[in-house]
């Protein structure tokens, strides 16, 4: 066996205003039980622009242009504070809602998205200079006029796509009577699938010495469900992903936890690694169009921009030891269990303190705690507070009751361990995978971070099965620079050397004595 690392990270984001007015899931209640509301009427007033998208730290930081240690310095709300608006960066980028209408397009192999045919042409045009999709124009196929597309939406229950206010594309239904192939579902799933192959196709562009026949499994952790009335969620998005990728040695799965399915995900690729069941598997998950504008009446009633404009995406790669990269400690996960208790401190025990007793190490070892990373600008204004620095604060207080922390240095470790909320609330993003791009800098670099846990919680409850609370984690360490001998994993080799010792000793015994 040999140890798993992490090989490289990408994150993107696609600007979708359009989106968040038709498609969000608050806009569309709203639109069915007040549909008169002020918040609708006035709805475009608090919408960013895309230069204005591109120029938030929190943005930024999430595609990995900005530190997370220079957004710390900003002051809250830090979206009032303009970074410099990159497009792209070394690990994805903020794509604009035209382009991405595009990669939907795109993305599309049973003909359900058109495009107006004025609009289409705007788009093969962008499209074609894209450097990462200028192959793929020709896939741009359905183009129909103005009125097909209104008459699909009027009779056909087609779901529409919109462009600075104007009818430009719809999404139609796959099925007739299906509720789970209608036009609404279909229209989430091909966003999910879009904003998967944009931060899967960047993995394969920004990681070094990756080439997409190297993968061999894909696992899809995103929120979103693809089947039919006689399999509702039987997947296979990770397939569809790698197929529009040319991952063309891989299979793949889907796996889903609600919140925490990122961390399930790493957990499960580094151990499918370590096994040698696969030498490479990519983790992937697209965006939410439910969740677009999410909390979008706290934050016009605070006459704030309605911050969860863009669909989220996020990728990265779990390989062998190349004596580099990061180390992910899958000996050592912790897991929620099901007598784990669902208070805070029971929570954190088990995902905290019970790992890193295995791992004969203390809170205070660790360097960097990633656990729910949602952006602060977006949770406080709704009320849900300062989710990172309140998670933080608890797995301190988890130190202090294990005595490994003073109850006075609370502050101090709050301070120190403690890293910035930048990820948009697309529900599983934030789930400790925003840190892992910055995990793969501070570990390969001269940084004193050297380890890392990566927190993923899950509200299962949601899905009215269970009321269980849910959560995994795992430790992600400063590779030693030593690789393994192949099939062989670190503990065994320790007793390989021992009795190679041993017989080599025996042997020159045997020899002296036949010498004499």
């Amino acid at each position: 066996m040999t140890l798993p690392v992490l090989k490289g990270a990408a994150y993107t984001l696609a600007h979708t205003p359009n989106m968040l007015i038709h498609n969000g899931t608050t806009q569309s209640t709203e639109r069915i039980t007040t549909p008169d509301s002020e918040y609708l009427k006035n709805l475009d007033k608090h919408l960013r622009s895309y230069e204005e998208v591109l120029t938030d730290p929190n943005n930024q930081t999430y595609i990995n242009n900005m530190h997370y240690s220079e957004l710390k310095k900003i002051e809250e709300p830090r979206f009032k504070t303009k970074a410099e608006g990159k497009r792209y960066s070394k690990r994805g980028e903020i794509m604009p809602e035209l382009e991405f209408y595009g990669l939907l397009s795109i993305v599309d192999v049973f003909d359900l998205v058109y495009l107006e045919e004025g609009f289409a042409a705007k788009v093969k045009e962008v499209m074609a200079e894209n450097e990462i999709f200028k192959e793929d124009v020709a896939k741009i196929k359905n183009i129909e006029s103005a009125e097909w597309l209104q008459k699909h939406i009027d009779e056909y229950a087609a779901e529409g796509l919109y462009y600075e206010g104007e009818l430009v594309g719809v999404v139609s239904r796959a099925h007739d009577i299906d509720p789970n192939l209608n036009a609404h579902v279909m229209l989430e799933n091909l966003v999910n699938k879009a904003s998967g192959v944009l931060s899967l196709r960047h993995l394969l562009r920004d990681t070094e010495d990756l080439n997409a026949e190297d993968i061999e499994y894909v696992i899809e952790c995103s929120e979103e469900a693809i089947g039919d009335m006689n399999q509702r969620g039987g997947g296979n998005m990770a397939k569809a992903i790698a197929e529009l990728c040319g991952l063309t040695n891989a299979s793949g799965s889907d796996l889903r936890a609600f919140c925490g399915a990122p961390t399930h995900a790493l957990i499960n690729a580094a151990s499918l690694v370590k096994a040698g069941t696969y030498k490479a598997v990519a983790v992937v998950a697209g965006g939410s169009t439910a969740k677009l504008g999410m909390n979008g009446k706290s934050h016009f009633e605070k006459d704030m921009p309605l911050l969860e404009d863009s669909v989220a995406g996020v990728a990265f790669l779990v390989s062998q030891n190349d004596g580099k990269s990061p180390v992910i400690r899958t000996e050592v996960a912790g897991r929620h269990t099901v007598s784990s208790g669902s208070s805070p401190q029971a929570v954190m025990t088990a995902l905290v303190g019970d790992p890193l007793d295995k791992a004969g190490l203390t809170i205070p070892d660790i360097d960097i705690f990633s656990v729910e990373m949602q952006n602060p600008d977006i949770t406080k204004s709704a009320g849900a507070g300062d989710v990172p620095t309140a998670n933080l604060k608890m797995i301190g207080a988890v130190g202090v009751l294990r005595k490994e922390i003073e109850r006075a240095e609370l502050g101090n470790f709050v301070a120190e361990k403690g890293i910035p909320g930048w990820a948009p609330t697309q529900g599983h993003i934030p789930s400790g995978a925003p840190y892992l791009g910055f995990a793969y800098d501070d570990m390969t670099s001269d940084s004193d971070i050297n380890r890392a846990m990566i927190v993923g919680k899950g509200s299962l409850f949601l899905g009215r099965m269970t009321n269980l609370f849910d959560g995994v984690s795992v430790i992600i360490e400063r590779n030693s620079g030593e690789v393994e001998a192949a099939g062989v994993d670190g503990d065994l080799k320790e007793v390989v050397k021992a009795e190679v010792a041993k017989a080599l000793r025996q042997f020159a015994e045997n020899f002296s004595s036949e010498e004499e």
